[in-house]
């Protein structure tokens, strides 16, 4: 048995434990540079706590990470010089953050250093610290080592990576969870159930990143549904909190598969919400590993390890992969979550799509190389 791990300076979970922000700033120094959400409240959030620093300037992002939107944030941030960033709000803030905190400590244009679609050179391991905050539970972006950007020229998303860009500081406050939308519930805890599922299976996975799966899938399917159709229940909503850092440990680990690596060219071609994009092919792409492992790798390990996928989202110990498929797929639907067509692909970008899915980064933790048919088949099914 041999492996790495790799994570968050630390790591500060629960109820209120937003309320430390403040004081976990100060360890750094007085100079915060805040990025958050353009409909985040500074007075009636855990920002309010930073009026007393020396220097305090807050960025609002919009949207998911653009190149131009983490240029003019690098830019915001250069002039000020800050000991620390702070990063409130989902999955695209936090990682706005940390592009600008490794950016700020690397010399060149984030295109030199973005996958794919950029000149791909190697980060320097070092970064400004940033304090990550997630106010939804989906992407473990708090404990991960990327940022996916997106490139409007390429209409494609790519990422910048490095283990430097692990978050300082991980605070995950359930209660910073309690006014997200069912839709955005359904979309950042589908992602969330996607990144256990796929660490689990990938072919990188090891014996800790197996824990911290198996756990995350157990309390999506305990927490995920209740979560969508009671927003105020605190049990489903600190489930979901620990699901999503659950499934950053594990995927900044052991790797993700097929529904992450078909997620980064869908959403760059459509400007689709990432979680909505991995539900969409979740369920197939899990069948799709399957009946391909059966058929050229039968003694893959994966195979049964779906088997516990099944076993863990069911909570009958007699499941079979088959059965977890249709636990997915039961979910999606009732979770409200449309395909890919309503999503914004069309048929004729399907060639493109696959093309484009099975050069994604993501890809290489899959269990099996799955064909250009196959890709096409779950991008086809999933409309």
């Amino acid at each position: 048995m041999s492996f790495s791990f790799s994570t968050a300076g630390r790591i500060t979970f629960g109820d209120g434990a937003s309320d430390q922000l403040l004081s976990e700033v100060a360890k750094f120094g007085d100079r915060a540079f805040v990025i958050t959400g353009r409909h985040t409240d500074a007075e009636a959030s855990p920002l309010k706590e930073l009026g007393d620093l020396a220097k305090l300037e807050i960025w609002r992002s919009s949207g998911e990470p653009s190149v131009d939107g983490v240029r003019a944030a690098v830019a915001a941030a250069s002039a000020m010089h800050p000991d620390v960033i702070v990063a409130l709000g989902g999955g695209s803030v936090i990682d706005t953050a940390k592009s600008v905190g490794i950016l700020l400590r690397n010399q060149g244009d984030l295109m030199d250093y973005l996958e794919v679609v950029g000149r791909g050179q190697k980060l320097a391991p070092q970064s400004v610290p940033v304090i990550a905050l997630p106010t939804t539970s989906g992407t473990g972006a708090e404990v991960t080592a990327n940022a996916p950007i997106y490139s409007p020229e390429h209409k494609l998303k790519a990422s910048l990576r490095s283990p430097a860009m692990i978050p300082a500081v991980a605070i995950v406050d359930p209660l910073l969870t309690l006014s997200c939308s069912p839709a955005v519930t359904a979309s950042s805890g589908l992602d969330a159930l996607t990144q256990c599922i796929e660490p689990f299976t990938s072919g990188q996975a090891n014996p800790l990143t197996d824990l911290f799966a198996q756990e995350g899938m157990q309390r999506a399917a305990r927490g995920l549904r209740v979560a969508h159709a009671d927003g105020a229940n605190h049990g489903a909503r600190e489930d979901m909190a620990f699901v999503s850092l659950l499934g950053g440990l594990s995927l900044a680990n052991a790797k993700l598969g097929a529904a992450h690596g078909i997620a980064a060219p869908v959403g760059g071609m459509t400007g689709a919400p990432h979680g909505n994009v991995c539900a969409a092919v979740l369920a197939q792409c899990c069948e799709a590993n399957i009946t391909a492992m059966k058929e050229r790798d039968p003694e893959n390990p994966s195979i049964a390890r779906y088997d516990t996928v099944a076993q863990l989202l069911t909570g009958n110990p007699e499941a079979r992969a088959e059965d977890g498929v249709a636990w997915i797929r039961e979910t999606v639907s009732l979770l409200g979550v449309d395909g890919l067509a309503s999503l914004g692909l069309s048929e004729d970008q399907l060639d493109a799509a696959t093309k484009a899915a099975m050069n994604a980064s993501s890809m290489k933790g899959n269990p099996i190389v799955l064909t250009y048919d196959e890709v096409h088949a779950i991008l086809s099914a999933s409309m």
